[in-house]
């Protein structure tokens, strides 16, 4: 075939792509019903890679994958793989979850390319606020709905999707190196993740680094994640008693510890909203357009409820930092009784902003619990969780690739955009293979809802999200590796 534009093309291609390039976007429209089914088998697998839920979903999940990574018919070996986790004192614990590790060597001083998604996903939370069953994969108007089926399972297949496109198109016998990496313990942290990158350095050696796993700017228009926030998280326990005692006979003398829990909990933010714990560092930033009632829109805002915090709103979800109370174990109201409670535990989740490193960000939150202890209360910090913020560099040729990509994919001006959660595998990433380009993607929008009932993937997105990257792949497929 020619590389020029040619006028047989399919109709619905869009302008400026070759008969090739027209070809593999055809072949994303005409297998989107494959791809949506293959999703859809994912999603139903309760994979939770949390340690209160059975590792058997997520090791029934590995499989699934790899079947379909095999399947595929390109790389030279595929493998379930895992690595130990970091233990409390520093020496490798207890074997992480499973990953899928699908490898094929570049031909012809052609560039490799890491694809990276998860297999695993959040708790579904309370049955009862989902609209359908969270893993029965549901398609209400133009979204697929079930956990997972954006964050992260159609990563997941928009990886192997893509692939599929660029087989049909350049055949199996293509020059560009792959590495297909798929995580199974993302969202419990990727605490084996640092430990997995050391012992498999080799076979993940890449010239660029595609994570499917960020949003995009809205479902018309993609968008090229370039900030990330980093995280903190931990486990707080807040004691005053040494046992529950009556609270008519002691309450009003004796501080039970909930009161104190809740006084040291409001510390961490002023007036505004704004988080008050010195040493955690914020700034202003140069953003697209957003404001307070998009914010509303996108988040659904109550009537009367205000936004928190100062500055842009961009600004307060990119480039400033969080503190937020994601859980709490105390007696609930159906069991609560007239007692004064002797401890209370809640989970921390702290989002820091780019250039701040998480374990400074840390200090300075331990350091803040310290100093604003209430009625001399005993606190206690455990279950410590880290990850730094990431600042991509746009100045390197796979990130114009990627940008021509979308545009011709989508038909829209891509935007460069921050996130406000965190992906600090990217660090890690980024510092075993500092040569790398690093290209953050995603299928999401801002009516995803990952991580929330009801979490869904936008149909058409999912399509142009294919579509992207099987562009890309065809597009390096003809390029030397660091041209």
């Amino acid at each position: 075939m020619t590389d020029a534009p040619d006028s047989s093309l399919p109709p619905n291609a869009p302008p400026g792509l070759t008969d090739r390039e027209a070809a593999l976007v055809e072949a994303v429209q005409l297998a989107l019903p494959a791809s949506i089914a293959e999703l859809s088998a994912l999603v139903r697998i309760p994979s939770v890679s949390w340690s209160a839920f059975d590792p058997a979903h997520v090791a029934a999940s590995a499989e699934a994958v790899a079947g379909h990574a095999r399947d595929l018919g390109v790389f030279e070996s595929v493998e379930i793989l895992r690595a130990p986790m970091a233990g409390a004192d520093g020496q490798p614990g207890e074997l992480g979850q499973p990953a899928v590790l699908a490898t094929r060597a570049a031909r012809n001083g052609r560039p490799t390319v890491l694809l990276y998604a998860h297999h695993d996903v959040q708790p579904p939370g309370r049955d009862e606020e989902w609209e359908s069953p969270p893993f029965e994969p549901t398609v209400r108007g133009d979204r697929l709905y079930g956990r997972g089926a954006a964050d992260d399972k159609a990563g997941v297949e928009s990886h192997l999707s893509a692939i599929r496109a660029l087989t049909e198109v350049a055949g199996p016998d293509f020059d560009l190196g792959l590495v297909l990496f798929i995580e199974g313990e993302e969202e419990f942290g990727s605490r084996s993740f640092a430990n997995f990158l050391e012992a498999h350095r080799e076979k993940l050696a890449a010239d660029v680094i595609v994570v499917a796993d960020s949003d995009n700017w809205d479902t018309q228009t993609p968008s090229l994640t370039v900030s990330l926030r980093g995280n903190v998280t931990f486990r707080l326990t807040v004691s005053t008693l040494a046992h529950a005692s009556h609270s008519g006979m002691f309450g009003g003398a004796a501080p039970d510890a909930m009161v104190a829990a809740v006084r040291l909990l409001a510390s961490f933010h002023d007036d505004s909203g704004a988080v008050a714990v010195a040493g955690l560092e914020g700034r202003e930033i140069d953003a697209p357009p957003y404001g307070e009632d998009s914010l509303r829109d996108d988040v659904g805002l109550l009537d009367g409820v205000t936004p928190l915090g100062t500055g842009s709103v961009l600004s307060r979800m990119w480039a400033k930092p969080t503190v937020t109370v994601t859980g709490i174990d105390a007696p609930s109201v159906a069991n609560a009784s007239n007692t004064l409670i002797p401890s209370v535990s809640v989970r921390i989740s702290a989002r820091i902003a780019p250039g701040q490193p998480a374990q400074k960000a840390f200090e300075a939150i331990e350091r803040h619990v310290r100093d604003h202890v209430p009625f001399g209360a005993h606190v206690a910090i455990d279950d410590v969780d880290t990850g730094d913020p990431f600042l991509v560099d746009t100045s390197g040729w796979a990130v114009t690739a990627a940008k021509d990509a979308m545009r011709d994919a989508w038909g829209a001006e891509p935007v460069e955009a921050g996130i406000g959660g965190s992906i600090p595998f990217i660090s890690d990433l980024s510092r075993v293979f500092p040569e790398a380009q690093i290209l953050v993607t995603g299928v999401e929008d801002p009516n995803t809802r990952a991580h929330s009932p009801n979490e869904s993937l936008h149909l058409g997105v999912f399509k142009r999200a294919i579509q992207t990257e099987a562009l890309l792949l065809l597009r390096l497929d003809g390029r030397g590796g660091n041209s």
